[in-house]
């Protein structure tokens, strides 16, 4: 489980919004990595999935000396799934329009960010079938 940050890590949360159905993305997996220095390699550090609240609580702790996170977020998992069936219903287009055979247009969700040590990092994911963005919360 992560913990906050001391004087020699940082910490990061995240949590995802469905903004086509303005609801919690439930369920999707998200894996955690980490470097120090942008010449290094990346540490693959463990990950979990959202909960009912688009939350992801457990994320593993950073260690000592991280730069650079990346959060891995599975979106093609959820856009395929039975309880996402109600957000495709809702939009305007079919949700394999201009996505390929796999119904995903963004089958993945990558994003790099840097940290300092003693900072928390919540880097919300806004997703929807054809968008999204993301930004550094409180």
């Amino acid at each position: 489980m992560s913990t906050g940050p001391s004087d020699t890590t940082a910490s990061v949360s995240t949590h995802i919004l469905d903004t086509s159905v303005g609801r919690p993305a439930e369920g999707v997996a998200i894996s955690l990595s980490a470097r120090s220095g942008a010449d290094a390699a990346w540490q693959a550090l463990g990950g979990s999935a959202t909960d009912a609240d688009g939350r992801c609580k457990d994320l593993p702790a950073l260690p000592v000396g991280t730069t650079h996170v990346r959060l891995d977020f599975e979106t093609e998992a959820y856009f395929l799934s039975k309880n996402n069936q109600q957000a495709e219903a809702q939009q305007d287009a079919p949700a394999n329009r201009d996505s390929g055979a796999s119904g995903a247009f963004f089958p993945e969700v990558a994003i790099t960010f840097a940290v300092v040590p003693g900072e928390h990092y919540h880097v919300p994911l806004l997703l929807n079938p054809f968008g999204y963005s993301v930004y550094r919360g409180s």
